[in-house]
């Protein structure tokens, strides 16, 4: 079996959808024999979850899956590949840049908390 990288994507119409159209890009990991069975069942996925999504609310939510836009295969003796990029274009770079700092602040405070609690 060979792991891959999916990106799903669905449709999240809220209410009567009158709203500027949302997206939701999830990135998923696939174990398939190969691509095209992990297409196959990235789509089946989608469309189970589209159906039944895991963090539906009250509200009046529509999850609607639209399909596989990416896959890539992981080889897994790649330390340090890039499997995601995405270019963002933001008014404020340096609001930007400190959100980003900010993250990664957290992040490596998570790292160290868990670290010291098992150590």
């Amino acid at each position: 079996m060979n792991w891959f990288i999916a990106k799903l994507v669905y449709q999240v119409t809220c209410g009567a959808g009158d709203h500027t159209p949302q997206f939701d890009e999830q990135i998923r990991m696939i174990q398939a024999d190969d691509h095209l069975h992990a297409f196959h069942k990235a789509r089946l996925i989608g469309d189970a979850e589209g159906r039944h999504p895991a963090s539906i609310s009250k509200a009046n939510v529509v999850w609607r899956f639209i399909d596989v836009i990416d896959l890539v295969p992981i080889i897994l003796n790649m330390d340090g590949a890039e499997i995601n990029s995405r270019v963002y274009e933001e008014e404020d770079a340096e609001m930007y840049i400190r959100t980003a700092q900010r993250k990664a602040r957290q992040l490596l405070q998570t790292g160290l908390h868990q670290f010291t609690s098992t150590n």
